[in-house]
């Protein structure tokens, strides 16, 4: 029962903290465009959220692993809350800089955190349950976040928007500060285990197969969720229409989640993830073909379905390989190299869209992702 009620509270302030940054990617993109910016500087904005924690992942999970999880939850939801209330405090491209960088940090404090200690909530035999359900928390949060953010945008303006998604902090902060009792203990690795490099968990063809699978879906996901916004702004549509199509999006992700035992009892997982690629790399070929948002909605829901499973998969698969007392830092070492692409996405097909028009960006992640799905093909059945 205690492991029961724990899971859940951890899902509830993923869904609650998630909302509010997921939205923050709406507002900070579509407040930027509304300052003047262009495909280049809002790529530039969108790559700041992924520069620290490309860095610092490893870090917090090592922090996690030693020290428990309350103390880098806690700094991560009360890092997103004061970064969203930055741009209403001093509104201004600036200060957008400084809120997506402090976004991204700080949110990956609590991801990280989490995705290190979900695992080990119940035993082992519930290791399956408790990724599933925090990445439905996750997915649900995709869906209300940037709905929200553009329903808000529309109807009370960008400033207003910041202050409405930071008020979904207030409730994991005052559950973190006052009634931690629920999370897990550190788990103390060994003196010489940590000392170790964290690329010495590079080395186990497992992980790495894992990470590399995790770091294509991811580059799928961040382009769309970066991407998206000013393909749909540049063709009229409204902040309501984009949050909506964000959302069918997210709500695809929580569709193949609830879908995913079921389809794991009958493929096996390199099998899954191979297939999901190829259809992620559908979803992008077929987008630059429609401006009508019911279109782009349903192209964004396929997309869904294939990047869907990979953060469930890849979160459950890197705490069953890592090593004991280990499992946020390997944690850590995938939201590293998932950011890797978070960085690098935003900036070249910001530079692309603003060089060549829209298409081009489309069309080449599609190449993209289906070469990489080859590849897979190519790896060990997992």
């Amino acid at each position: 029962m205690q492991a029961r009620i724990a899971i859940h509270l951890l899902v509830l302030m993923c869904l609650l903290s998630h909302s509010g940054f997921g939205g923050s990617r709406v507002v900070v993109t579509l407040y930027a465009l509304e300052l003047g910016a262009n495909q280049f500087t809002v790529g530039l904005l969108m790559a700041l959220y992924a520069l620290l924690p490309m860095l610092l992942a490893v870090a917090i999970g090592r922090l996690a692993d030693r020290a428990g999880a309350r103390m880098p939850m806690l700094i991560g939801t009360s890092g997103v809350a004061l970064a969203l209330l930055l741009p209403p405090l001093l509104p201004g491209l600036w200060t957008l800089y400084l809120s997506a960088l402090l976004l991204g940090s700080s949110f990956h404090f609590f991801f990280v955190t989490v995705t290190g200690i979900a695992g080990g909530i119940g035993g082992a035999e519930n290791r399956a349950r408790n990724y599933a359900l925090i990445s439905m928390g996750f997915a649900a949060a995709g869906f209300i976040g940037p709905t929200l953010a553009g329903f808000s945008i529309d109807h009370f303006g960008h400033l207003a928007t910041f202050v409405v998604l930071a008020l979904f902090l207030v409730a994991p902060i005052l559950l973190l500060a006052l009634n931690p009792k629920f999370l897990p203990g550190p788990k103390g690795a060994d003196r010489g285990e940590g000392e170790r490099s964290a690329f010495d968990l590079w080395r186990s063809p497992g992980l790495r197969n894992t990470f590399v699978a995790s770091g294509i879906i991811s580059s799928a996901w961040d382009l769309f969720q970066f991407y998206m916004p000013v393909y749909g702004h540049s063709i009229g549509l409204s902040a309501s229409a984009i949050g909506t199509i964000l959302g069918v999006f997210a709500a695809a992700t929580f569709v193949i989640r609830i879908a995913l035992p079921y389809l794991v009892k009958r493929f096996s997982e390199t099998h899954i993830l191979t297939y999901a690629i190829f259809v992620a790399a559908c979803a992008f070929a077929l987008m630059p073909l429609f401006q009508s948002a019911v279109a782009l909605a349903a192209c964004g829901f396929l997309l869904g379905l294939g990047v869907g499973v990979g953060q469930p998969m890849s979160m459950s698969l890197i705490y069953a390989l890592a090593p004991a007392g280990r499992a946020s830092e390997a944690a850590g070492l995938r939201v590293m190299v998932n950011n890797v692409t978070h960085l690098a996405i935003p900036l070249l097909f910001g530079s692309v869209g603003s060089a060549f028009g829209y298409m081009p960006v489309f069309f080449s992640n599609s190449a993209l992702l289906a070469a990489g799905g080859f590849l897979m093909r190519r790896q060990p059945t997992a």
